[in-house]
């Protein structure tokens, strides 16, 4: 099943009645592109749910043992600098940035664009609609995302002012500078 896409202009939803639409529907993933365009996302496969787990686990485990910062599932929505709202399959951000947010911006959609995201790419998902999810990412702060597409084994990676690295069937992935010591053993994934 492919995302569902609704025109709202009509709606004119702020960012309070955007977040209480969410929390009514609970089971439901909406995603709000930058122009207010609300997206609908299908739940995700058997396949898919437990690769993204593995993915979500691995992250995890490094944070827990290094500290560093937060990492966030793909239920946690992020409120982007150019006013989207989006909910990347794992995130993670600096011990400092959570710090610097209120008690009550942490209970909401986190107004900040994580430094660290992934993407993982399941059957129902366009790659050029990812590609383009991943690219604002990085127009809105993110230092390093992959974006993983299973049914190529490859991985998109993003980094500011670079080109898009592109690696077939790598055996691992860096956190590279953002995510020290993280090594994403990809035989997890495939």
């Amino acid at each position: 099943m492919n995302s569902l896409t609704l025109n709202t202009d009509a709606l004119h939803l702020d960012d309070e009645q955007f977040f209480q639409l969410c929390q009514d529907n609970r089971d439901l993933q909406f995603e709000r592109n930058a122009n207010g365009t609300l997206m609908i996302m299908p739940p995700t496969g058997g396949e898919t749910g437990r690769r993204n787990f593995e993915l979500c686990l691995e992250l995890g485990l490094w944070n827990r043992q290094t500290q560093r910062g937060i990492a966030f599932d793909s239920s946690t929505g992020f409120k982007l600098p150019n006013g989207a709202n989006r909910s990347p399959d794992a995130a993670w951000i600096p011990q400092e940035r959570w710090e610097g947010l209120t008690t009550e911006e942490k209970r909401g959609f986190l107004p900040l664009c994580p430094d660290f995201v992934v993407e993982l790419r399941s059957p129902s998902d366009a790659l050029t609609q990812l590609q383009g999810k991943m690219q604002e990412y990085v127009e809105n702060g993110t230092r390093l995302g992959w974006l993983i597409d299973l049914s190529s084994r490859t991985v998109h990676i993003y980094r500011p002012q670079q080109s898009v690295e592109v690696v077939n069937s790598p055996l691992e992935l860096s956190g590279e500078g953002v995510l020290p010591g993280l090594i994403l053993n990809c035989d997890r994934l495939w």
